[in-house]
């Protein structure tokens, strides 16, 4: 029996096109399986995100970037990209401490991430009288560091007034006042804390929109997760045109601080 020459010539081909489909499925594999990787740990363990805004001054600025832990407070809908309704709830709840930096999704609109510092737990009466914090009827204690200049990312230099501010279970941070007589957040009503909900504040109290305006209380359920430290930070002092700039935007001494 004879075999034709064309059959001789295909068996080559057939082994090439073979090993190709093979290769090709392999990378499909290891895309896939990058994939489910990323997925686990964004969804998880960590999750990055960047400050775009100018609310938690001093505590965390305007390109920073930080990790916030996806495990401390359990997990919710919102714990999954795209917040998946895969279950109502949280599940392996741990309930969040006073003066935790947190990430959450606005209540009015959940797809937007905010970052501000708890306040008052559940329960908890809050109020802001005369640009003093009251919680539970009790004034808390802040001393004054010095001043305050943001100029960065804004047009005009922007002048505080910088305090050291420590919350009833001894959480010490720091927080920027304009002054103490700023229209609606510095005199409001009393605020009791729902069951299951928290009263959040930006540590740049009179630039914030928090659970004083805008925001309310911050369902559990919302919480993504717990601002742990940050991983890189840039200011605004360079140019992506010029190159030689680039060194003077990144600000060193902030890489992986801790978020307090």
């Amino acid at each position: 029996m004879q075999i034709s020459k064309e059959n001789n010539k295909a068996q080559p081909e057939n082994i090439e096109n073979k090993a190709l489909s093979k290769s090709v499925i392999e990378n499909v594999k290891t895309i896939i399986l990058a994939i489910l990787i990323a997925v686990i740990i964004r969804s998880f363990l960590l999750e990055p995100f960047r400050i775009p805004s100018g609310s938690m001054y001093p505590t965390l600025r305007v390109g920073d970037y930080l990790f916030v832990t996806k495990y401390s407070y359990g997990y919710s809908r919102f714990s999954f990209p795209f917040g998946l309704p895969l279950f109502d709830g949280r599940i392996k709840y741990e309930q969040p401490e006073r003066g935790d930096v947190v990430v959450f999704r606005f209540p009015q609109d959940t797809h937007t991430d905010f970052i501000k510092r708890i306040i008052g737990l559940p329960g908890d009466k809050v109020q802001v009288k005369h640009g003093r914090l009251y919680i539970n009827s009790q004034r808390v204690e802040r001393q004054e560091i010095g001043r305050y200049i943001i100029d960065e990312y804004v047009n005009i230099p922007e002048f505080y007034t910088q305090y050291s501010e420590t919350l009833p279970n001894g959480v010490r941070h720091q927080i920027l006042e304009i002054s103490d007589n700023e229209r609606i957040v510095d005199d409001t009503e009393e605020f009791t804390v729902p069951k299951d909900s928290f009263f959040v504040m930006g540590d740049n109290r009179d630039r914030s929109d928090d659970s004083r305006i805008r925001v309310g209380f911050v369902p559990k359920e919302n919480l993504v997760g717990k601002a742990k430290f940050i991983f890189f930070s840039h200011n605004d002092k360079g140019a992506i045109y010029k190159p030689w700039t680039w060194w003077q935007t990144i600000r060193w001494d902030r890489f992986f601080m801790g978020i307090h």
